[in-house]
This record gives C-alpha cells, sequence and structure tokens, in this order.
C-alpha cells in the first residue's frame, strides 16, 4: 500500500509542524458554490478508509466527515457562490475559496499541500500536488470534508428550489438537470456563466420558479 504520508512527512523534515492539505469540490456543477476545505490532522492519525472523496461511497464519506472532524487538529472551510463564480471564473473563484479555507485555519499552518496544479494566494509556504487527492492524506481529508460540506449545502437548497432536485444531482449537469433547466430556466443559484444554464437564462417558461421556503 502506499504511503499517504509521504508528502506530510517531506515537508516535516525540514522543520514544519502544522502541515494543511487543501482540497475544493464543486468545480464542475451548473448550480451552487464550489467550497473547499483545509485540513491538518494530528501526526498519530490512523485511519485506512481516508481516499479521494470521489472513490468512495457517499456513505462512507459521511462517516469519515466525522471521523476527520473528531481528530484534526483545525478545520477551515471556504465558500465562494454563484455570483462571484460568474464574475471571476471557476478556476479563480477555487482558488478563492482554497484561500478563505486556509485564512479558517486556527492554529495557522506552517505548509500547504494543495490539489491541483496551481498555487493560492497566500505568503505560507505551498506545495500543489496533481492529483494530490490520492497522494496525500491530509489532501484527501480536505477533499472529502469540502464533498460533504458541499452536498449538505446543496441538500438545503433543494428545499428552496425542487424543481431542480438537487438533492439527487447536487447541481452537477445530468440529464435530468438539463431537462429541469430547459423546463424551468433558471433559479438563483445557476451559474449563468456556465455552458448549459446561460443559453436559458432569457427564455420564457410557463413555470415561475419561486422559492418555496
Amino acid at each position: 500500500m502506499k504511503d499517504l504520508w509521504v508528502f506530510e512527512k517531506q515537508a516535516a523534515a525540514t522543520g514544519c509542524k502544522d502541515i494543511a492539505g487543501i482540497d475544493e469540490a464543486g468545480r464542475g456543477p451548473l448550480a451552487g458554490p464550489v467550497v473547499s476545505a483545509a485540513v491538518i490532522l494530528p501526526v498519530a492519525f490512523r485511519d485506512p478508509d481516508i481516499n479521494d472523496s470521489k472513490k468512495i461511497s457517499a456513505k462512507k464519506r459521511q462517516q469519515l466527515y466525522e471521523v476527520i472532524y473528531a481528530h484534526a487538529v483545525t478545520i477551515g472551510i471556504g465558500i465562494v457562490d454563484s455570483i462571484e463564480i460568474d464574475r471571476i471564473n471557476i478556476l479563480q473563484a477555487s482558488l478563492l475559496a482554497m484561500a478563505m479555507a486556509v485564512k479558517n485555519l486556527d492554529p495557522q499552518p506552517d505548509y500547504l499541500l494543495i490539489d491541483g496544479i496551481f498555487p493560492i494566494s497566500t505568503d505560507l509556504p505551498q506545495q500543489p500536488i496533481a492529483k494530490g487527492d490520492a497522494l496525500s492524506i491530509s489532501i484527501a481529508a480536505a477533499s472529502i470534508i469540502a464533498k460533504v460540506t458541499r452536498d449538505r449545502l446543496m441538500q438545503r437548497y433543494h428545499h428552496y428550489y425542487p424543481q431542480f432536485d438537487f438533492s439527487k444531482h447536487k447541481g452537477y449537469p445530468t440529464a435530468a438537470h438539463r431537462e429541469a433547466i430547459r423546463k424551468f430556466g433558471c433559479c438563483p443559484i445557476h451559474r449563468k456563466s456556465f455552458k448549459g444554464v446561460k443559453e436559458f437564462i432569457y427564455a420564457k417558461h410557463p413555470a415561475k420558479i419561486r422559492r418555496t421556503r
């Protein structure tokens, strides 16, 4: 089995003590925010089930979410909504959410391990890692926290806009979601700069979208 602590150990060997993993969830959906998480795990923490959130069932993610919160040194969350995504684009919104998550850590980390190939805006030393959620325990933990946090937000949005069934697809471009957009148009949390949404912003629809709660 591969050692998911390799990058944390390398950073620790240089004198770093609090090493945070950072990841995001929600770059691909047509609706909802992008959510990032930053997680510092204690050096003694071990859980063989923690892995890239995309490789874990929803039920298992929920369980690991509780485990991570129970054992982490600190966890920070960053959320950027659809309005800001449309304003600055999804890549910049994802990096902004990551930077927000880091700022919300207490204590602040000595070193950052970031999923992806792009650095974030911070004075802290950092290491972007391509496919880091499958290579670093801290990034994998952050991916789980970010995914569960975003899924729970989309569950809440489902109650406001039940026409779109956000509780099932979480805003991703499924066939059912695309059909709902064609039928009902856009709701306030849709990303209006995204293909699959922008074409229907000004379309006329017989069913009026309204917030139900």
